[in-house]
């Protein structure tokens, strides 16, 4: 897989920003993982090529973060994306 580039954690605001745009496929497969039970350490290695053993903070700090956004996203972010989707 190619990874798009990504930062360790996405920005926090109230309003959806550039980069949850641009990185709603993550936010989806990391939300999917999740769901599905799927251990913390696979889903950073698969989705962001991270190896949770040789950076174990920064795996956990990515992998965390980017679920939390996405769990924003699916509770408020959607609300935006559906009134501009009416613009």
């Amino acid at each position: 897989m190619t990874h798009s580039a990504f930062l360790d954690e996405p920005p926090q605001s109230a309003v959806l920003t550039d980069y949850d745009r641009e990185h709603m496929k993550i936010y989806m497969r990391v939300l999917d993982a999740a769901t599905d039970g799927a251990d913390w350490r696979e889903a950073v290695a698969v989705i962001f090529g991270i190896s949770p053993e040789a950076d174990h903070e920064r795996a956990r700090r990515v992998h965390d973060s980017h679920l939390a956004r996405a769990r924003w996203m699916t509770e408020h972010g959607y609300r935006q994306l559906l009134r501009e989707g009416r613009e």
